[in-house]
């Protein structure tokens, strides 16, 4: 990993074009996970193939239960799949984490409440062993990224819950991987919380131009953020459908009520319904 990477010069390299842009990061082919419990096997994944292409924004929606959370987490190495492939920039899912390829994102913030803002956000870069002038250097940046600067020193219990989701991404953010893996961070907010951090996403997605995962249960969430939606039905979890976006990449709050996006939802709906009726 070169060190000297930036958030600030992935802003840069935001608007170029050509092959490196659409090269594909995350390729699944068949893959499969099963679960053994003590009451019987649990089909969790079966037969799912998908490609994300670099600086992709995916959103993954489906019912509960219908492997959304297991597709990130197999991503990120935290499960193992029983069958078929995955490889993440080229390599093993393990290979990748040891590289550092992506930041995770969980449903809730996880900061550690005895810690300021900055420190939580300096956490794995301690761990990796960041020079001390170069964890200052990159927590001022990501709090610029996520319009926390002027933060850094409060404790978490200091600020709302969206605020601590924007650090938690801050937190994801601080070692610069290209990958960023995002596991439901708003469904406990409320909407209009929720539709600010939705807009404050798409212009960080906008500045760093990351393969950002998404896993989100609401339609309008899906629509609104995605260059493509992977529709995914349960029993077990497999895709149901695959939608690429002919939305534009900028995209006010008022877009949601344009015949586009609306068509985009009814088929989404429409997969969500499909879905969940076949055995």
């Amino acid at each position: 990993m070169n060190m000297e990477t930036t958030p600030q010069a992935l802003e840069t390299q935001a608007g170029d074009s050509g092959i490196s842009a659409q090269a594909s990061v995350i390729e699944a082919k068949n893959l499969d996970l099963t679960f053994q419990t003590n009451d019987g096997p649990v089909h969790a994944l079966k037969d799912v193939s998908l490609n994300i292409n670099r600086g992709d924004f995916v959103s993954f929606i489906g019912p509960s239960g219908c492997g959304k959370t297991t597709f990130l987490r197999c991503i990120a190495a935290l499960e193992q799949p029983t069958g078929g492939t995955l490889t993440v920039n080229g390599m093993t899912p393990d290979e990748a984490r040891r590289q550092r390829a992506y930041g995770y994102v969980f449903q809730a913030a996880g900061l550690y409440p005895w810690r300021t803002i900055a420190k939580n956000i300096k956490l794995p870069l301690e761990i990796m062993g960041y020079s001390k002038a170069e964890q200052d250097k990159r927590v001022e940046q990501v709090l610029d990224l996520v319009e926390l600067s002027g933060f850094g020193g409060k404790f978490p219990w200091q600020l709302s819950g969206g605020m601590q989701q924007r650090a938690s991404i801050a937190r994801a953010l601080a070692f610069d991987a290209d990958i960023l893996l995002m596991d439901e961070p708003f469904g406990a907010l409320d909407e209009i919380v929720r539709d600010h951090l939705n807009e404050q996403l798409l212009k960080l997605w906008a500045r760093t131009n990351k393969t950002i995962g998404f896993v989100t249960h609401s339609i309008p969430e899906a629509v609104y953020l995605s260059t493509k939606i992977v529709v995914m039905s349960p029993r077990p979890g497999r895709i149901h459908d695959v939608i690429d976006s002919t939305l534009p990449k900028e995209r006010p709050l008022d877009i949601r009520d344009s015949p586009e996006f609306i068509e985009i939802a009814h088929r989404v709906r429409d997969g969500l319904r499909a879905g969940h009726g076949y055995d």
